[in-house]
């Protein structure tokens, strides 16, 4: 049996899911579209049914290509379990009116059971269900109140006899039902509340944002560089290292193969082996920050922030074809930007997607490129630094605004609801990392030892060489960097701090490396990143970033150079 997750999104769809089906979860795209969705097996009446976790949406009169899939799901369920916020009724009731009237089987999940009481809400369950004509059961997914009764009342869910009305005529009904079962008390707002008006008002909530995402990275960085230290990087290279070494020594002979299994230096960055750097870039550098990220994503999900940074960034997003949901992704991408070119999933239109992957790829240095960044030009001064991120800054800015005007395509506005402020449980927020990460892996590591691949091959027949003799006389001359900075740019395709370091033994006065800091932001992500911006974007899009991303990198560097040099 197929069972459907329905309601709007933010009404706890994915805490129920979590409860309902473990972590034994599959998420994948709906055919045709990048919409992404996740199904799972839940245990019910001494059997498994396939639980699928359909992509919020507040009605089924499709106005975005999320709802479009949303309404095509209904046709492939048995049951539809409807989601509803308890604390906002009214909104809810519309979509499960017009699930009544699609003929599935409904019980209604009456969510957030737990927060009505905090809000003044008082609602007669046994009416409403009468006068829905459907099971109802209060549920709180956080704590799993109900969600044991929900699961046993499954079978009582019937077709309904409702026959199709028109919008107005559902208004009418939904404002009957409201005021037969539905009853709000007075209550003067509490500190939490006050905390929620704040994080939207821009007075405010810009200097929250900032405090939140700068203790959020805090976070992030100090525990990733941890782990990286303390746990990985002695595991690869006490461990890991020396058996995979004796083993491909020992089977491989002397010669190409061996080189391209294992590379020719003993450092994992440098060596451009397959199971050398190929393992160690994706699951050493990146993994760390990519658990992390998606752990301290997944807080900030659960307590109800992220869909106010949103709205308070919902203004200038617009101007650059986005909208606010938008810059979640940039901030993803500022940890690493391979996790921020996947989240760029949850945009609607492809001109959507290409417009924030490319400004990802352009304007997003990860950290450990920012971390190399500010150590290396904060020994000038401070003045240097801040040329470099101002730059990108207002390059992310004019790009943006740019990329909307002349792109073809429909940039949809999207509706976002806002949830109070909750606190988050550790268990779900658990969960849903571990499904984040799990894409990850499967998705963006076979495409990180492709690359690997590819720039070994590319090493070992020369091209390299090659390279480096045609383009060190251009970057000296355009950039006014000495011609051994090409080399730079070349192993910035594979890892961007690395590359950013190895400025520093050229001899560059301050003003020559910010240029060349600022070059190495801009012109090409790292090989990881790359493959999954082909993967999301596929051939034609990820050539109309790359030239993008070449025309301003040589643009910005002349500039530099012209102003600063």
């Amino acid at each position: 049996m197929k069972i459907l997750l329905m309601g709007n999104p933010n009404v706890g769809k994915s805490a129920l899911f979590s409860r309902l089906t473990g972590v034994q979860v599959l998420c994948s795209n709906y055919p045709g579209t990048t919409v992404s969705y996740c199904e799972g097996n839940m245990p019910y009446e001494g059997d498994w049914a396939k639980l699928i976790d359909v992509p919020g949406t507040y009605s089924l009169d499709p106005k975005s290509r999320v709802e479009e899939v949303a309404t095509k799901m209904i046709d492939e369920g048995d049951v539809i379990i409807d989601v509803v916020d308890a604390t906002n009724l009214e909104r809810n009731l519309y979509l499960t009116l017009q699930l009544l009237e699609s003929g599935k089987p409904v019980i209604i999940a009456l969510n957030m059971w737990d927060d009505t009481s905090h809000v003044g809400v008082d609602i007669d369950v046994e009416k409403l269900e009468e006068k829905l004509g459907a099971p109802v059961v209060p549920t709180a997914a956080i704590t799993g109140e109900g969600v044991k009764k929900l699961v046993e009342r499954l079978s009582e869910a019937q077709p309904p006899k409702k026959t199709p009305q028109s919008e107005h005529e559902r208004w009418d009904r939904i404002g009957e039902i409201i005021g037969g079962v539905q009853k709000l008390t007075h209550r003067h707002h509490t500190l939490v509340e006050r905390l929620e008006d704040a994080s939207v008002n821009p007075v405010t909530g810009i200097p929250i944002a900032a405090l939140v995402l700068g203790l959020s990275f805090l976070f992030i960085i100090q525990t990733g560089e941890w782990a990286i230290e303390n746990i990985l990087d002695p595991f690869f290279y006490k461990i890991y290292g020396p058996f995979i070494t004796n083993l491909v020594t020992g089977f491989v002979p002397e010669g190409v193969l061996r080189e391209i299994l294992l590379g020719e230096e003993t450092n994992f960055v440098d060596s451009l082996g397959v199971l050398t750097t190929g393992l160690y870039v994706p699951l050493d550098m990146v993994l760390p920050f990519v658990i992390l990220f998606y752990f301290t994503l997944s807080l900030l999900e659960d307590s109800g922030y992220l869909p106010r940074l949103a709205t308070l960034m919902d203004t200038l997003m617009h101007k650059i074809g986005l909208h606010g949901s938008a810059i979640v992704p940039s901030i993803l991408g500022l940890g690493c930007n391979v996790p921020g070119m996947l989240s760029t999933r949850i945009l609607e239109s492809k001109k959507q997607r290409l417009i924030a992957a490319t400004l990802i790829s352009i304007c997003i240095p990860c950290l450990a490129q920012n971390a190399i960044i500010i150590s290396l030009l904060l020994n000038y001064g401070p003045q240097y630094v801040a040329i470099v991120y101002a730059v990108l800054i207002l390059l992310y800015i004019i790009l943006g605004f740019s990329l909307n005007r002349i792109l073809p395509g429909k940039t949809p506005e999207i509706l976002l609801e806002v949830p109070p402020y909750r606190l988050p449980r550790l268990q779900p927020a658990l969960k849903k990392t571990w499904m984040r990460v799990k894409h990850f892996l499967l998705e963006a590591v076979p495409y990180v030892l492709f690359g690997v691949l590819l720039v070994n091959l590319a090493y070992n027949f020369g091209f390299i060489e090659v390279f480096t003799r045609l383009f060190g006389p251009f970057i000296s001359q355009v950039f006014g960097l000495p011609q051994e900075a090409v080399f730079a740019l070349i192993v910035g395709f594979l890892r961007k701090d690395v590359a950013v370091g190895m400025l520093a033994p050229l001899g560059m006065t301050a003003m020559q490396l910010t240029v060349a800091s600022t070059i190495l932001a801009i012109y090409f992500p790292c090989i990881a990143t790359y493959m999954v911006l082909f993967k999301e974007l596929g051939l034609k899009d990820t050539m109309k970033s790359t030239a993008v991303m070449m025309l301003v990198a040589v643009a910005v560097g002349f500039i530099l150079k012209t102003l600063l040099l």
